[in-house]
Parts: structure tokens; sequence; C-alpha cells
């Protein structure tokens, strides 16, 4: 333990989690730390669940994360009812039932905004910010683990401070963390970063350490990513991006090792950075959130030679793995805070190739990445918003169907909208690949119904477009008709029009 704790001013501050969440009174806000599953705080938040659930009396508290958690404490808070407000995302069942029900607020966020909106005063002062550590060196600074997410915020703004000090996550962790915090807007200096393995910042979070009221000690790994395997259809959608790429560079308007890469959270995104395994692309650089599987598939294969992302986000083998061989990285990772992982910024400085999953996209190149036929949240827009506006190639990617193709995955209008046409450069399904910049809509609306629908669903399309076309317009649309696609799934459980029965 004193490896870990190594300023001895804090041995009297050791506490209970029982203890630590004891200080947390109704109406407070909570941040805590933890983005897709790693580096969170993990026994607070759950003792705190159990405190509620114990004294069974009305207790409410907002929570502000990085992303989603692990080791279900979402999960746990939301059946506790604990939880008055949510922000910026989650990725948990329970408390994505609790959202769509109504009775938890959410506030779905572009993951670089929340560090402003609190560094500017304009949501609820957070009262205890309670971080994950992987140690606290000799003049008291904070060492994160396995991401650091909005923890240098939560640390700068909260009024006090608990730190789990996690003794199962790998002390080797320290070092590879670049902490930079920006200055106020308007007397902020340019962010000094202009390479994937520039470092700016410190080695970790520095606090007063006046301000650290209590040290929890803890033995927890991340939970496991869920991703899934690759499958046929993502390893089409991969080589249809790898063929895109490979003419990228052909026509000279991208280097060789490409740019560098952002790849989305999740199965298709991670599967498809998977397919670079088999291309020819080497010296490839990563600036991501998530470093996901792939990317230690890459770097393994000799392909990756830096990655710098917020956290790091592994199945329960590759976890293990990671640990046991973690020397062999430990010279090719960066993990920064989320607001400059997916600063606007460094986004388009760097001219990045990003990669995110859509749920639904419509024929004009709109982008649905959040609400299920509308209304019903799944997750939240994440970083996907942060990077596709600001990319040099804007890139979603999903499977033409859903449900045994009782979802087509392009419609005629998206249900919801969270990337404009403006922002999205390139749709790539295992259909194939329409590359939309420059496009007018009558153009993009031809290139995504041919290139990117299933085939069960190419001639609806088209149908509707050429209804859309007799009324005219800049964008035509049927308006009348323009969701009916949803309203079928929601009456008969398809969105695919049933054919009169031949006489």
């Amino acid at each position: 333990m004193w490896e870990r704790l190594r300023d001895k001013r804090m041995a009297n501050k050791i506490v209970t989690a029982e203890e630590a969440a004891s200080w947390i009174e109704d109406g407070m806000t909570i941040g805590l730390s933890g983005f897709t599953r790693a580096g969170d705080a993990k026994v607070v938040p759950l003792a705190l669940a159990e405190r509620v659930k114990k004294d069974n009396k009305p207790f409410g508290v907002n929570v502000y994360t990085g992303a989603s958690l692990g080791s279900d404490v979402d999960a746990v808070m939301a059946e506790a009812g604990m939880v008055q407000k949510r922000l910026p995302f989650q990725a948990d069942p329970v408390m994505r039932g609790k959202i769509n029900e109504g009775s938890m607020m959410f506030v779905d966020q572009h993951l670089s905004h929340t560090a402003e909106l609190i560094r500017q005063g304009a949501m609820n002062a957070i009262d205890y910010a309670i971080v994950e550590a992987v140690a606290i060196t000799e003049d008291g600074m904070i060492i994160p683990a396995t991401s650091v997410g909005n923890s240098n915020i939560f640390v700068d703004y909260a009024k006090h401070v608990i730190v789990e000090l996690n003794l199962a996550q790998s002390a080797e962790l320290e070092g590879i963390h670049d902490i930079y915090t920006p200055a106020s807007q308007g007397a902020r200096e340019p962010i000094p970063l202009t390479a994937v393995d520039q470092r700016m910042g410190t080695a970790g979070i520095v606090v007063d350490p006046e301000k650290i009221k209590g040290i929890v000690l803890t033995n927890q790994l991340d939970s496991p990513s869920t991703i899934v395997e690759p499958d046929a259809e993502t390893a089409k959608i991969a080589a249809h991006l790898l063929a895109f790429l490979r003419e990228e560079v052909k026509a000279g308007r991208l280097p060789e090792n490409l740019a560098p890469l952002q790849s989305g959270i999740g199965s298709v995104a991670n599967a498809v950075f998977n397919g670079f395994l088999d291309s020819e692309f080497t010296d490839l650089t990563v600036y991501s959130e998530v470093l996901q599987d792939a990317v230690f598939d890459l770097m393994d294969a000799g392909k990756i030679s830096f990655a710098s992302g917020c956290s790091i986000t592994l199945t329960a083998d590759k976890m293990q793995y990671v640990r046991e061989h973690f020397a062999q990285y430990r010279d090719k990772l960066l993990l920064r805070p989320q607001e400059i992982t997916n600063h606007p910024e460094i986004i388009r400085r760097l001219g990045l190739i990003a990669i995110n999953t859509a749920i639904e996209v419509d024929i004009y190149g709109n982008v649905n990445s959040t609400n299920v036929s509308g209304s019903k949240m799944m997750n939240g827009i994440g970083g996907s918003g942060d990077f596709a506006r600001n990319a040099r190639l804007g890139i979603f990617v999903t499977k033409s169907i859903a449900k045994g193709g009782k979802i087509s995955s392009i419609v005629s209008f998206v249900s919801h909208v969270d990337h404009t046409e403006h922002d999205v450069d390139v749709i790539v399904t295992e259909q194939g690949l329409a590359d939309l910049r420059g496009l007018a809509p009558r153009e993009r609306a031809v290139k995504i119904i041919e290139n990117c629908a299933h085939p069960m669903y190419r001639e609806q399309l088209t149908a509707y477009y050429e209804e859309a076309l007799a009324r005219g317009g800049h964008t035509p649309h049927v308006l009348e008709k323009a969701f009916s696609w949803h309203v079928r799934y929601a009456l008969e459980g398809t969105m695919l029009e049933k054919k009169p029965a031949l006489t």
C-alpha cells in the first residue's frame, strides 16, 4: 500500500467505503471517474446505493461521469432510485429503462462539452469528486488508473475529493497519463499539441492535499468490455472502408500511413478497426477516446506505432494479456482527459479519420446514433459529434439491416438527428460505401440507396425518393410518409412494406 500511497500526509485519511459514502447528502452532485467501464469509481457509489436502500427514505443525487461505468454501478444506482440526473453518457440497460420511462433525467452531451460547462459554472456545482487512482505521489498528485475521463475537471471544481486507491490496477499504469487542463475560455492559449505522441501536461492530477477528504482502499479490476467478435458482415464493412482508403492514398489525399485514426465505442467500430490487421497499412497512429481490443491487436501485429486515448477498455482475455505484458505497450500509449481527446481544435489540426457507429442513416446522410424510433435513448451521442464535425473524414458504419431484416438501417428520414448531413462524409454498410463529399442532396440519395441499402429495402427506398422528387425541393421529402417506416415497425413489427397479393 505504501508504494501506492507515497504521500504520508494522507495516512490518516484512509476510511471505509461506507464512511466515505456517509458524507454524501440528499441533493448533492457527485462526479465519478470512469470512461467506458474503465478506471471507474467502484466501491463508494455502491456503498452509497446500499445506504439509500437500507434507509428507505427519499434520496437523490446528480451523477456526472466521463462516460459509462462498470461494476454494475449505474444499474445499482438506478435500481436504488437515487439518481436525479445523469450525464453525459451511459450504457446500462437498467438505467436506460429508467431514463426512457421518465423517472430519471438524462443530459446527453458531447463528451468534450462537460468540462467546459463545469468550468463555466453552468451546471450544478460538484460536491464530491470520487476518482479511482493507482497511486498518490509524494507531492500529493493523483495518478489515474485505466481512464482519465473528466476526473481532472471533477477534482479541480469539486468541494471535496474522495480517492479510491485501487491496488488491483497495475502500478505500471503510472507514467502513461498526460493531464492537461485548458484555461477558461477567453483567457486560453492554443492547446500545444501537434502530434499524437506528444506530451504537454503532468503525469497525474495536481490537487491541494487539503481537498482530499478520504482515501478508500480497493482491490477490484475493471469490468471487461462486452464487445462481440467480428463477423462476416463487419468484415465486409471493413473491406469496403479499406478499399476507399486505398483510393484516397492513390489520389494523394492521404499519406501511405493514412492519418491518425479514431474509432467509436462498440462492437461494429471495433470490428471495422480489426480489418486493418490483414491490410498493407503500417505505421498507423490512433488519436481516439477508447482504446479497445483491436488497437492492442494492431500493436501486437506491428501495425500501430502509437495510440493516444482517454481509456483502455478491453474484453476479459485481452485485459489479462495486456496486464501481463504491459511493458511492451508502455512506450506506445498515452491517456488524456476527454476534453483533450475530443477537442475540436486538436481533431481538426491533426486531421483525423473518424469512424463511428450509426443506429440509422437516411437517404440524405443524416445520422441517428442515440434514439431508437426517435425517442428511446440507447446510450448517448458520446464523442461521435466531436469527431464527425471536425475530422478530416467523418465516417459512419452500420449493418444495413437489424432484427433479421425487420429493420432497415437506411431509412427515408432518420427518426432523430444527431449528425446532420453537413457533418457526414462517408457511409459504410456491408452492402457498400457512399462517399458523400461534394454531393448535393439528390446525388447523396441515389448513392446511399444504391450502395448502402439492403436489397430487400432498395425498391422501397427508391419508390419513396421518386415520389418525393415529384414534389420538388432541394431536399425532397414526402412529409406525411417520412416516418412511415418507423410507424409501420411499431404497428406491424417490420419496416418492410407488404406487397399486394397476386390475383
